[in-house]
């Protein structure tokens, strides 16, 4: 039997990634770091199954900077050593940040490539070559169809967060990132889930990869009170403001569904004098990172997101996450309460679900094989604002789930009789226009009009929506 690894020394680390832990305050490994990283100190695939909170990007960060300082070469111009792909912006900063917290003492050279911000800083990082390249891949296709990037060189490939690169529509993408890759590279995969066809990609990127499995994303954390609250849709906005107004809510998580719900609810929230911001895929960068500081400091109580900007927030002292709308994929629920109750905190999730709900709520409950403890508010006075704001979200389109498929209704059917729409031909000639994948409305890229000027924390909000700040608009996005 082996024995249980207690400490970072134990893993074979060097000693600038030992000094840097011990400066944050790391003593001992989690599961998945401590199953992961030996494997990858050995140059294996690996498959890693882990939910967010659990360490993993410490779990691929720390072998890879080792591998990097145990095998010195020259930084590929217009590449890089390490590529990361990541779905979103925000995590795709975590995860550099992560790189450089931990390399500290190595000098290794870290940049990011995302969409939403100019293209020549970018350039300019790449030509002169880089240990560590972080990417979302709609801007680094970008890059690689402009020649301003050549990874050809990359010895190491990470595909982080590999379900949410599903949902977000970008398995093309990726499959067309990696022709630009050599054959002989070592892979790193990490998903939350394994639905079919991130399987089928893990199957075409690996080489008889080890898999390690840690904290399935049927298993809430551990340390979340849960409860659901049964009310009327319309009176959603009112039991929201009801539970905020109890300061024990001192770092609070919003989910919604939709961009413009966020933006409602946080608009709402301004006007019960709680201070909020909201978090979306139409925000532009410096507002995201804006909103995502203010929220950390402290300055806003509430952050509003939807599922995808949420990818990525990474605060570790969220003492409550609030689901005003149930998602629609369960799986989804998993990945939203977890964002409280981390570092080995306490933390509380309230789920506000009206009866049209109570099929997501239920699919949530078999999922993760356990009922939710419940109550009712049926003595709620419902004001007409309430009842205007419920029609309004009911008119929207419902939310895609993966695939572009509505979740909870047939597939479209085609003229061919095929379920889905546009065909694979249609969806990979659009791509290759600069086109969207099928399913997937991911951020812009590059402004549209004028920035507006920064709000202050106490309005930063809801607001409507700004234009994009700065630069041309991009062929495609990320």
């Amino acid at each position: 039997m082996t024995k249980p690894i207690s400490a970072f020394a134990e893993l074979g680390l060097a000693a600038p990634l030992l000094k840097a832990l011990a400066t944050e305050g790391y003593e001992t490994p989690t599961p998945i770091q401590a199953q992961a990283i030996p494997s990858i100190l050995e140059g294996k695939d690996l498959l890693g199954i882990a939910q967010t909170g659990t360490g993993k990007t410490a779990a691929f960060a720390l072998p890879i900077l080792h591998r990097l300082q145990a095998n010195p070469r020259p930084r590929p111009l217009k590449g890089c050593r390490v590529l990361v792909l990541s779905p979103t912006r925000e995590l795709a900063t975590q995860i550099a940040d992560s790189f450089r917290t931990y390399g500290r003492h190595m000098g290794v050279q870290v940049a990011v490539v995302f969409g939403g911000v100019g293209h020549r800083p970018q350039i300019q990082a790449l030509a002169r070559g880089l240990d560590v390249l972080v990417a979302t891949p709609g801007r680094l296709i970008d890059h690689l169809d402009s020649r301003a990037a050549n990874i050809s060189g990359t010895e190491i490939f990470v595909l982080d967060e590999a379900d949410q690169m599903l949902d977000l529509g970008f398995v093309r993408p990726i499959r067309k990132i990696v022709t630009h890759l050599v054959t002989r590279r070592q892979n790193l995969f990490f998903s939350a889930t394994m639905p079919e066809e991130i399987g089928k990609l893990a199957g075409e990127l690996l080489k008889d990869p080890v898999k390690v499995a840690v904290t399935p994303v049927a298993k809430t954390a551990d340390r979340v009170e849960q409860r659901v609250i049964h009310l009327p849709g319309a009176a959603k906005r009112q039991v929201l403001t009801e539970l905020l107004s109890n300061e024990d809510f001192s770092r609070t998580l919003v989910f919604t569904r939709t961009k413009r719900g966020a933006d409602k609810v946080a608009e709402h929230l301004e006007k019960a004098k709680i201070s909020a911001a909201a978090i979306h895929g139409n925000k532009s960068q410096s507002q995201r990172e804006r909103a995502l500081d203010w929220f950390k400091k402290g300055q806003v109580r509430v952050l509003v997101a939807t599922d995808i900007a949420a990818r990525g927030i990474d605060v570790s002292d969220v003492s409550h996450v609030i689901n005003f709308e149930l998602p629609e994929v369960p799986e989804a629920y998993v990945h939203r309460i977890g964002r409280t109750a981390r570092a080995g905190a306490e933390g509380q999730a309230v789920s506000l679900c009206d009866p049209e709900e109570r099929p997501l709520l239920r699919a949530i409950e078999k999922l993760i094989r356990q009922p939710i403890p419940a109550e009712t508010r049926g003595d709620i006075v419902v004001t007409a604002d309430d009842i205007a704001d419920r029609d309004a979200r009911k008119a929207r389109p419902r939310q895609q789930g993966r695939g572009g498929q509505q979740q909870g209704r047939p597939p479209r059917q085609s003229q061919n009789g095929q379920g889905g729409g546009r065909s694979n031909a249609q969806r990979e000639a659009a791509h290759r226009q600069g086109g969207r994948p099928e399913g997937h409305r991911p951020e812009r890229s590059q402004a549209s009009a004028p920035a507006q000027a920064p709000r202050p924390p106490q309005g930063l909000g809801a607001g409507r929506t700004s234009s994009r700040e700065g630069g041309r608009r991009g062929r495609r996005f990320a």
